[in-house]
């Protein structure tokens, strides 16, 4: 079921933002992508924290992505890993390629 939470969320053309309430990462993350302008509709943060399921689909990022905690950043099908992740993507200027190549920029 956590499976096909994720996957159902995943398109090959959005960011994808799993995290959490009052995650200071989660939310540089987004802010790092709104800074971006991403086109209407590419961007899509989806907040665990009030989910019953949260601990499956942790363990289910855990055994897709390597890592459990928040947040999972996915651009397109492909997690990119978490918030310092995006953030040397961003500073290297691969960020915008990779944003580019999907079509969110």
């Amino acid at each position: 079921m956590a499976q096909q939470f994720v996957m159902s969320r995943l398109a090959p053309n959005k960011v994808v933002i799993f995290g959490k309430t009052g995650c200071p990462y989660c939310y540089k993350a987004v802010e790092l992508l709104e800074a971006l302008h991403l086109k209407p509709g590419h961007l899509e943060y989806i907040d665990l924290s009030s989910r019953s399921d949260t601990p499956d689909i942790q363990d289910y990022l855990l055994r897709a992505t390597g890592a459990r905690t928040v947040p999972r950043i996915f651009i397109g099908d492909t997690c990119i890993g978490g918030f310092s992740d995006l953030e040397a993507l961003n500073k290297s200027g691969e960020l915008e390629t990779l944003l580019k190549k999907i079509g969110a920029l």
